[in-house]
């Protein structure tokens, strides 16, 4: 299935990946939601956080929502790791905060980012996508600063991996929106700015899509904003000039032993 945050019309959209297909609207209670992030259960857990100040969490297969996070502004970014906990990306304060899923409590923790924006290793400006991997570190698409920022779990100075301050600048961002981390700890990072996709690799990193700008053609990308991949390794972005997302499919060896 394919989860769409509709922020326009107030809704989640889910579709089909074989059929392309709408088989899902979700939209009691949402204003303009920024971003969602599904587990592998099917839970769904929805921003709501322009108007209502929270992140509302959708469970698989039912008509109705709770509340899972009470936030003071928009989630541009979502995340759970593997622990339950739900972690928030925030435009105003610039910080990332996380909420356990197991607790009752509704205080949230800042685990990275200040009150205000900045560019100092502790500082984030404007943060969107968010990723957390299997040994809680955090990485973060640092929109106003052009950079990707890692936090080592537990620790609120962060480490610039790629974009402006990086210690080996092989690639230059402009407005990141997106991080995803993948199994063998290769990054692939949404460069909005650029109108392109950017993928690390053993050689450093390179771009993978939209190479080069800004385009109509299919190949080319109009302002993406999030990427997400599927279990068969298949790219998908959001593309918000255009309105529309985009399929890569993952092209591999077929020939065996050549």
């Amino acid at each position: 299935m394919v989860y769409v945050a509709d922020k326009a019309n107030g809704r989640i959209q889910v579709w089909s990946n074989e059929s392309i297909n709408l088989t899902r609207t979700i939209s009691a209670g949402l204003s303009s939601p920024w971003s969602l992030f599904v587990t592998p259960s099917g839970d769904i857990y929805v921003d709501n956080g322009q108007l209502n100040g929270r992140v509302d969490k959708w469970t698989s297969n039912t008509n109705f929502s709770v509340p899972a996070m009470y936030v003071n502004q928009s989630c541009q970014g979502l995340f759970v790791d593997i622990n339950d906990t739900l972690y928030c990306s925030i435009g105003d304060p610039r910080s990332v905060v996380k909420k356990s899923l197991n607790s009752s409590s509704n205080i949230t923790i800042t685990v990275a980012g200040a009150d205000s924006s900045g560019s100092a290793s502790n500082m984030l400006s404007d943060p969107h996508g968010i990723f957390v991997d299997i040994n809680l570190d955090l990485y973060v698409a640092d929109y106003g600063n052009n950079r990707i920022q890692l936090f080592q779990s537990g620790q609120l100075n962060g480490i610039t991996l790629a974009g402006n301050g990086s210690q080996n600048i092989t690639i230059v961002l402009y407005n990141p929106t997106g991080i995803v981390l993948d199994a063998d700890g290769y990054l692939f990072i949404v460069d909005k700015g650029n109108n392109r996709i950017i993928g690390s690799g053993p050689n450093g990193f390179r771009c993978l899509v939209g190479c080069p700008g800004n385009s109509s053609a299919s190949n080319q990308l109009s302002s993406p904003h999030i990427l997400s991949f599927d279990s068969y390794g298949n790219m998908f972005i959001t593309n918000w000039e255009s309105s529309l997302i985009q399929k890569f499919i993952l092209l591999t060896n077929s020939c065996g032993k050549c």
